[in-house]
């Protein structure tokens, strides 16, 4: 057998895994899909392993992660141009469908009007980078007001880390229209404020002494910027504690800890923390001249 038979041969046993015939069309499939998913992973792999490396920090993490996501699709939809190339088939079909196209596109936009949302907030999220991974916000979320750590941003949400472990996930076009506070955006240093009550009778002095002294002991304050009054009331003198703290955790931690604190050192030194109370009197209607004298009697009584 010469060569121009062998080659005869091999021509005709592989006609049926042309692309122009069913079963040569779904090996092409296959392959392709594998060659995604290869090029997917090592699009992924590549991207952990710069990231891993960039010790000094100079990759935005937010960026990186959300282009990982996009790199994929690009890859993907490259993939699956050229197997629409390939196969003649498809190349024809695609030829008849292009008059359609305009019709076809606005009836996908209207059906995924909120993931096309989703993903042009995530987008912007990433050029105007009011957060980053690992900032702290606080935002509001249907359970109230939250504080949480930026997890991870992908083409359609955001997750958040809550101190109590929970974890909110937000679409992008939601997070991008609320109003957040970035804790961490500058310096991460939060100032915690305890507010303090004591008597009209009580020295102030030795109140706000008590405070600073209590509050310049504690390991979670960095500073004691002071205690001024801040309101007279009806039956207490108002004050204001105030003091930096390394974060928001911190913060939380001093002001629990300063309030018992606070409370247990102006209970031993005799310093008044006045609560509410209510004289209610209690007087009987003037006696009737027709039906004779009757005795008035009052009552005085106190409520608390």
């Amino acid at each position: 057998m010469n060569a121009a038979d062998l080659w005869r041969n091999l021509v005709e046993w592989s006609a049926p895994l042309r692309s122009n015939t069913a079963l040569g069309a779904l090996v092409l499939l296959v392959v392709y899909a594998l060659i995604g998913a290869a090029l997917s992973r090592l699009w992924s792999r590549g991207v952990r392993a710069l990231l891993a490396h960039d010790s000094e920090g100079r990759i935005d993490r937010l960026n990186a992660g959300y282009l990982s996501q996009i790199g994929k699709i690009f890859l993907w939809v490259l993939v699956a141009t050229l197997f629409a190339h390939s196969v003649p088939a498809l190349s024809r079909l695609a030829t008849a469908l292009l008059a359609s196209v305009s019709i076809a596109s606005i009836v996908i936009g209207l059906a995924a009007q909120s993931t096309l949302a989703n993903l042009v907030a995530g987008i912007s999220l990433i050029f105007y980078r009011p957060f980053q991974i690992g900032d702290r916000l606080q935002l509001s979320a249907p359970t109230g007001i939250e504080t949480a750590t930026v997890e991870s941003v992908n083409l359609g949400y955001t997750a958040l880390w809550t101190w109590d472990n929970r974890r909110v996930v937000l679409p992008n076009a939601v997070i991008a229209a609320a109003t957040t506070i970035n804790l961490t955006a500058v310096d991460p240093r939060v100032m915690v404020s305890v507010p303090l009550s004591i008597g009209y009778g009580a020295s102030i002095d030795r109140a706000r002494a008590i405070a600073v002294e209590l509050a310049a002991l504690h390991e979670g304050v960095a500073e004691v910027v002071g205690c001024a009054v801040v309101a007279l009331n009806a039956s207490s003198v108002d004050l204001m504690l105030r003091a930096w703290c390394a974060d928001a955790g911190a913060a939380a931690t001093a002001k629990a800890d300063l309030l018992e604190a606070i409370k247990n050192r102006f209970s031993v030194e005799g310093v008044e923390i006045p609560y509410s109370y209510q004289n209610v009197i209690l007087r009987q209607a003037a006696p009737d001249v027709a039906t004779g004298p009757a005795v008035a009697n009052q009552t005085e009584g106190v409520m608390r």
